[in-house]
């Protein structure tokens, strides 16, 4: 087929642009809301987060099954843009709404909507990940789709992260108690997110068609797929180095760095807060995407990703050791600057080799899963999230950390170090070592894609 058309590329980014403007405010700001707003403890912040995980163990698959067989005028998967847009929009807003209730009644609140908000999230991020496989044919062009598709992500998420801030004290100017300022900031950002994914279904095709397999088949297929298993702990372990990392630098800045930090240039001075720090690391995940596509191209997928993992493991470690000085803060800036442009690069290449993983499956097994391949990068993406945003919460509570003290312990803050510096960097080198076993390496991707070609003149 020919190369897509660029306003195809762009569109296809549109639709992450809207899932990562959500992702990140639900990853990096959702504890700190549901600990020092919404008024959870540690604890049972935690647990909801870990508990809620198990739906989606089941969610995610069907998806990716369901998407898988359906049949419409605008193909399988993209139909779901248009039809989960408005719903994806409303479980945000009802997700930043703090009711009047008990703190029972609250809890209960907390639940139905984190589930709620992660059905609809799955409704249509799978189907959407699984449009990459029915695009294109061509390997190195799926890089480029995907690469599109993390460059809008980031943009996406800088300007929500950057914004959120801002949003909630323009809100709280205006009158409105701190549970409604960050309401209407999530409402401010849901119709923009409702905006994208519909412009993502207008600009976008089915360019292949593929016919859907027994489900059998491609349960058995799946299970034998080694790469598959790979590339899905890789997938998790890359979702746990950035929300560990990200889901505690609102309590880093709060509570260790301070709230009027500034950071002094000579020249210029500025604010040094949790939304310049992680909106800065947005765009330099947009420079890495943008090196990822000529990187690969050049060392493959999988050396290329070995490598990204390599320089975040070391340079996260160095954060651990920088002070509470201007000095410190203009290095904690740079190291995010450089974490950021490497976590850049592997993001656009876990979906990728997902579309490789789908096609090995295909030339392997005769297996047409792609939604369901595809639905184990969501899950791998929100399991990880899971899992850290937990695990960070409860590391918080083990060292002490208490929500809105004046001033914590050091054992408190030796915690929220720990999680900025040598914990991210234990889970870089691990997906270094899955790296090497991975076995879809460019030599073996150029096989695929022979095979894959004449299989289509074959069929077609």
């Amino acid at each position: 087929m020919a190369k897509a058309k660029l306003t195809e590329k762009v569109g296809y980014g549109f639709g992450d642009m809207s899932s990562s403007m959500f992702w990140k405010i639900f990853s990096y700001y959702l504890p700190i809301f549901y600990s020092d707003i919404f008024g959870l403890s540690l604890g049972a912040t935690a647990t909801l987060m870990l508990v809620t995980r198990i739906w989606d163990t089941v969610s995610d698959p069907m998806m990716g099954v369901i998407a898988d067989r359906t049949q419409t005028r605008w193909g399988k998967y993209r139909p779901y843009l248009l039809w989960f847009a408005a719903p994806f929009a409303i479980a945000g807003i009802l997700l930043f709404t703090t009711p009047d209730m008990s703190e029972t009644g609250k809890l209960v609140w907390a639940y139905v909507t984190y589930i709620l908000m992660m059905t609809v999230y799955t409704g249509i991020n799978v189907p959407y990940g699984s449009m990459l496989g029915v695009m294109t044919n061509d390997s190195d062009e799926k890089t480029v789709f995907s690469s599109f598709r993390m460059f809008f992500a980031y943009a996406g998420s800088f300007l929500a992260l950057f914004a959120w801030e801002p949003l909630c004290k323009f809100f709280e100017a205006t009158g409105k108690t701190q549970q409604g300022a960050w309401q209407w900031a999530m409402i401010v950002i849901a119709v923009f997110c409702f905006l994208l994914f519909l412009a993502c279904f207008r600009l976008t095709r089915e360019h292949v068609h593929v016919e859907a397999t027994p489900l059998g088949s491609d349960l058995k297929s799946l299970i034998h797929n080694a790469p598959w298993w790979l590339l899905t702990a890789a997938a998790l372990c890359s979702n746990l180095f950035n929300t560990v990392r990200g889901a505690t630098v609102a309590y880093y800045f709060k509570y260790y760095i301070g709230e009027n930090a500034n950071i002094d240039l000579g020249i210029v001075g500025f604010l040094f807060y949790a939304g310049l720090f992680l909106g800065v690391g947005e765009v330099c995940n947009m420079i890495g995407v943008v090196c990822a596509v000529p990187v690969s191209k050049r060392l493959g997928k999988r050396i290329t990703f070995a490598l990204a993992c390599t320089g975040m493991a070391v340079l996260s470690m160095f954060f651990f050791y920088l002070p509470v000085s201007n000095g410190g803060f203009i290095s904690m800036l740079l190291l995010q600057i450089l974490i950021s442009i490497c976590t850049g690069i592997i993001s656009p290449l876990i979906w990728s080799m997902y579309a490789d993983v789908s096609d090995y499956a295909t030339i392997k097994d005769g297996s047409s899963s792609t939604g369901l391949i595809f639905s184990s990068g969501s899950m791998a993406q929100k399991f990880g999230g899971a899992i850290a945003g937990s695990a960070v919460l409860w590391l918080f509570a083990a060292f002490g950390l208490v929500p809105n003290a004046v001033q914590q312990t050091e054992t408190a803050i030796l915690g929220m170090k720990l999680t900025m510096s040598w914990i991210p960097a234990a889970i870089a080198i691990l997906m270094v070592i899955i790296m090497v076993a991975y076995p879809l390496g460019k030599g073996k991707m150029k096989d695929i894609g022979e095979k894959l070609k004449e299989l289509r003149k074959m069929e077609g």
